[in-house]
């Protein structure tokens, strides 16, 4: 018999700036009943993602904002409880979009893949074998494009995008440089990681740092983060270089334009001098890829050629103050809620 009630945690208030925990509301509600076509499910992993702060303002942007009092948006793997769609059976690990709640119903046909409990660990679908992973994969198969013996550098390089970006580029026979805060993390992408090099965005010298591990120039850079690192790699972008742009964490609480002048037409100038390929990209403008991602990052993590890190949270309860930690930079690796009990 499954429970009678559930959690969820829904949005109170939009953020002005950093949001705060009063952004949050937890809810007990009634599991509702699946109807023809739909599924029970039962989430066991949340996958907290930058990309839901966007979600939490009322602008436009490419998704629907979350509005006052629904459920936060996010990716979960869960367990089907009750199916009326003939594809799903109870007990099935899926990879669904169900959100910050603990049990949810939705249409069968909206759920993405069903997972082998024999094979990978499940909560690499929200992460290296999921859409951080695919967003790497993409953005650097489409826009990226890296030849052998290019230099790629990642903002971010100890997320989930980031590791897997220069892991990527190093397989294709490029030199991967990342960038990363604080000295653990550039530690586990120099040496865990494998990257050619790492450095430290914090360090006071940190522009020069990079042109010194850049001799030859940047011939891509995975854009995640924006603001100074952005800044040091700009001058040192070769003619023709390609930047996939598909976060920009280190703005994302801001409240107003960043002080200075306007520095559009320099930047404006650079891409028209140097022959630039600037694109922003949302992983699903290459979903006709995934198939091919799924069965190739699934080979590279048992080969060991792709390595990932975790940051597990325990509890539903516990996902707000993970999310907001996360944009300060806290979190080292994929950032994960257990919901399992």
């Amino acid at each position: 018999m499954r429970d009678a009630t559930a959690t969820r945690i829904v949005l109170a208030a939009r953020p002005t700036g950093a949001p705060t925990p009063d952004d949050f509301r937890v809810e007990t509600f009634q599991i509702p009943t699946p109807r023809n076509g739909q599924v029970l499910l039962r989430n066991r992993w949340l996958s907290l993602d930058p990309y839901m702060r966007g979600r939490m303002n009322a602008g436009r942007s490419y998704a629907a904002p979350v509005e006052i009092g629904e459920v936060m948006d996010g990716g979960t793997i869960s367990e089907v409880v009750e199916s009326l769609h003939p594809a799903w059976s109870p007990g099935d690990l899926v990879l669904a979009h169900a959100g910050w709640q603990t049990h949810a119903v939705v249409d069968g046909e909206t759920l993405r893949r069903k997972l082998d409990p024999a094979g990978l660990p499940a909560q690499t679908a929200l992460g290296v074998h999921g859409m951080p992973g695919f967003t790497a994969y993409a953005g650097l198969h489409e826009i990226g494009k890296p030849q052998h013996g290019e230099t790629v550098v990642v903002a971010a390089a100890s997320g989930p995008v980031g590791a897997t970006v220069g892991q990527i580029a190093k397989l294709h026979g490029a030199r991967a440089v990342g960038i990363a805060g604080g000295p653990d993390k550039v530690a586990h992408v120099r040496d865990a990681l494998g990257f050619d090099v790492a450095l430290d965005h914090r360090a006071d010298d940190f522009a020069e740092q990079l042109a010194a591990a850049c001799p030859d120039g940047i011939d891509v850079y995975f854009e995640n983060v924006g603001g100074k690192v952005f800044d040091a790699v700009l001058p040192l972008l070769n003619d023709f270089a390609r930047i996939p742009v598909c976060g920009l964490v280190a703005h994302y609480n801001e409240t107003a334009p960043p002080a200075g002048p306007d520095r559009v037409p320099q930047l404006m100038g650079l891409i028209l001098s140097r022959h630039l390929t600037v694109r922003g990209f949302i992983q699903r403008d290459f979903i006709a890829l995934y198939p091919e991602f799924v069965r190739e990052m699934g080979q590279w993590l048992r080969d060991g050629r792709v390595r990932y890190r975790e940051d597990v949270v325990e509890g539903l309860e516990n996902a707000p103050g993970a999310f907001i930690g996360m944009l300060a930079g806290k979190n080292f690796g994929k950032l994960l809620v257990n919901m399992s009990p």
